[in-house]
């Protein structure tokens, strides 16, 4: 049996490809402006408000292997519950290809919190 640890930062993993592929078919498909979202000029704020967002997952996976078994439990839980929340309400206004990759991150965070719920020691 495979340790729910593992299992879980393997969830983020693949969370963070999802994001990752997101990306990159906004850019073959011509939708990504170098210092552009939605027609305007990036910021730094704006810039580091992504950065932040993108490197929750990431730490997500060391801290889910680090953490004690109650923290890390309810820190999965909640935290992918927060995705699942920010990708509802930012999923409207994203071509055909991001709206699939953000289901498919938001399919791998709803196992997170549901792995994370029933991991019992």
């Amino acid at each position: 049996m495979v340790d729910v640890q593992i299992i879980l930062s393997f969830l983020w993993v693949a969370v963070v490809l999802c994001y990752l592929y997101g990306d990159v078919f906004s850019i073959l498909a011509g939708d990504f402006k170098p210092g552009e979202i939605d027609g305007k000029p990036l910021t730094e704020i704006m810039v580091l408000v992504m950065a932040f967002i993108m490197v929750i997952p990431i730490i997500m996976i060391a801290l889910t292997l680090i953490l004690d078994y109650s923290v890390s439990r309810w820190a999965n839980i909640i935290v992918a519950s927060g995705f699942i929340l920010f990708n509802i309400l930012s999923i409207r206004g994203y071509p055909i290809y991001e709206k699939f990759t953000l289901l498919v991150s938001m399919g791998f965070n709803v196992l997170t919190v549901y792995t994370a719920w029933n991991w019992l020691i």
